[in-house]
């Protein structure tokens, strides 16, 4: 038998990773992108899911809490696994217990380096130019309750050339995240 998936994707920016996903998983069967949800209200990824027609919620900090309203909301579009897609607030602990090992984000480096809380996005292309890094990449990880330490699942690298900048990297980066994420997702679906 074939094991139906609704996932949720979690972002808070721009939401390119969550429209690449949306579109990778558009025409297989068995995987639902069931909503998106998103912690910033002028997050440009609200007008991707309107666009892509996926349902999406909006919530504060008090939403995220035990019993309120992200954990109804999940339970109601009946979703068995969360991917975090530039999602930028630490995923609380009744949903790590709820989803367990089924939860995972990926990060714009090479972990365990440049991880951690604040490190996000151009932050983390900065640290890797100024400690003069000859490599960076990406790392998809499980979700664990502290930011950036969950095991890691999958890495692909890039070369960093004497020429790049913080915004060369970001998008040499950002075709890994791109190239790789829905692949990865479905491997791990598929094992499940």
């Amino acid at each position: 038998m074939i094991r139906k998936f609704n996932l949720a994707l979690f972002a808070s920016g721009s939401g390119t990773n969550a429209e690449n996903i949306v579109n990778y998983f558009a025409k297989i069967m068995n995987i639902n992108i069931s909503c998106i949800l998103c912690n910033k209200p002028d997050a440009y990824v609200v007008e991707r899911a309107k666009k892509l027609k996926i349902d999406y919620l909006l919530f504060n900090k008090q939403d995220f809490q035990k019993n309120a309203k992200v954990e109804s909301y999940l339970l109601e579009k009946n979703v068995n696994f969360i991917v975090l897609a530039g999602f930028l607030s630490l995923i609380p602990e009744w949903m790590i217990e709820k989803y367990p090992h089924r939860i995972i984000n990926i990060h714009p480096a090479l972990l365990p380096k440049y991880g951690g809380k604040g490190m996000y996005g151009n932050n983390v292309h900065k640290a890797v130019l100024e400690n003069k890094e000859k490599e960076t990449g990406i790392s998809i990880h499980y979700v664990n309750k502290n930011y950036d330490e969950g095991n890691v699942i999958f890495q692909a690298k890039t070369d960093i050339e004497l020429t790049d900048n913080v915004e060369s990297i970001a998008k040499k980066v950002q075709k890994l995240e791109h190239k790789y994420y829905p692949i990865v997702i479905d491997k791990i679906l598929l094992n499940l």
